[in-house]
């Protein structure tokens, strides 16, 4: 009897911090979004004049919104440690972020670790499943230029000519720098059995923390942001060489790819409601990255498979690894992993939810005063 009430009263603790969670969430959400929305529409006159001033403020209040997921899931201890190659030097070059895909927590667990990545946050852009243009964040990503994509055959070659013209239309216009994508397709628990059986029909190798990955996202984004090509691969570019419409200064085009391998503890991946609700234990995510020259990535469409294809198997045995022994391998070359805590800082977690909220408030002013001054 006594355990019993025992675990009642850890059920009911555990459902009362969530309650409490997520109604600062919902509350956070009220006043940081709208205020996002009403400060950008304050500043249209700005954008006219001045587009390049413009898309650096809405880089660094989209920022401050990434830092404010994160901080839901700093909170309840959801940390990161980060192996393998360091990728702050890179920060400031353009870069394509090929990233496994096992659960909506993937995109929470990015927006953590890259928020102390220099200036990586404020200029990227991401490509994710059409799904989450419907979360709270959807709006956010819509102005600021992301772009979703829908799914499944129906949809695949029309998404492809749709990606490419976003890409023309707002990669270099609004001076991004970095974009991230998941090229498996889909979650690893939707995909896993239709890729396997493809690879078993196709010889190709039998993959189960990961799923083989399409071409077609890979491909456009290379074509269409990556340097001028030499002998069938990307060249290295150089200060005079441009891929698309700039603004202000001159673009290289896409200088790295950084595979990025992401690995929860037990193989139990973090979904969105986790970060929301913070019912799990305080939980370490690892991630692992690793850097590839641009002039190492084939073009030609059957090289470019089996180059991507051998990401995902490298994957694999990453993942294997981690999940056999609780940490990711030794970078080629060194004898021991070393680990990186990724650390954010509290007081820059704290002044970025006071600025949320007294912005809210400023803008309820605001409009509270409008509305009586008119009606």
């Amino acid at each position: 009897m006594a355990s019993l009430l025992d675990e009642a009263g850890k059920l009911g603790w555990i459902l009362f911090k969530a309650l409490i969670r997520f109604a600062f969430m919902l509350l956070n959400n009220c006043v940081a979004i709208p205020s996002y929305c009403l400060y950008l529409i304050a500043l249209q006159p700005l954008r006219i004049m001045d587009s390049r001033t413009f898309w650096q403020i809405e880089g660094l209040m989209f920022k401050w919104l990434l830092a404010m997921v994160s901080s839901w899931g700093w909170v309840a201890g959801y940390t990161v440690t980060e192996w393998g190659d360091d990728v702050k030097p890179i920060s400031e070059e353009e870069a394509m972020v090929i990233v496994n895909h096992q659960a909506t927590g993937d995109v929470c667990t990015l927006m953590m670790c890259l928020q102390d990545k220099g200036m990586v946050v404020r200029k990227m852009m991401w490509l994710m499943d059409h799904v989450f243009k419907y979360t709270n964040f959807g709006l956010v990503s819509l102005i600021h230029g992301d772009f979703f994509i829908r799914q499944g055959k129906a949809h695949r070659d029309k998404q492809l000519v749709y990606l490419k013209d976003h890409l023309d239309r707002f990669y270099y216009s609004r001076e991004r720098k970095w974009i991230v994508l998941f090229p498996e397709g889909g979650f690893l628990r939707k995909r896993r059995e239709t890729s396997q059986a493809f690879a078993k029909k196709n010889e190709l190798p039998h993959l189960t923390h990961v799923t083989l990955p399409r071409l077609g996202a890979t491909q456009v984004i290379l074509k269409t942001l990556g340097p001028q090509q030499e002998n069938g691969t990307l060249g290295a570019g150089d200060a005079s060489a441009t891929t698309g419409p700039t603004v202000g200064s001159k673009s290289r085009g896409l200088q790295w790819v950084v595979d990025v391998t992401i690995g929860y503890p037990k193989a139990r991946p973090m979904d969105i409601q986790t970060w929301i609700f913070g019912y799990r234990q305080p939980t370490v995510t690892h991630v692992h990255y690793r850097i590839y020259p641009i002039k190492d990535v084939p073009m030609e469409t059957e090289a470019l498979t089996d180059w991507l294809y051998q990401r995902f198997v490298e994957k694999e045995e990453l993942l294997a690894h981690f999940y056999k022994t609780g940490a990711f391998p030794p970078v080629h070359g060194q004898m021991e992993a070393v680990s990186r805590p990724m650390i954010l800082d509290p007081m820059w977690l704290c002044a970025v939810q006071t600025g949320a909220f007294a912005s809210g408030y400023m803008w309820y002013s605001l409009l509270q005063h409008a509305y009586c001054w008119f009606f």
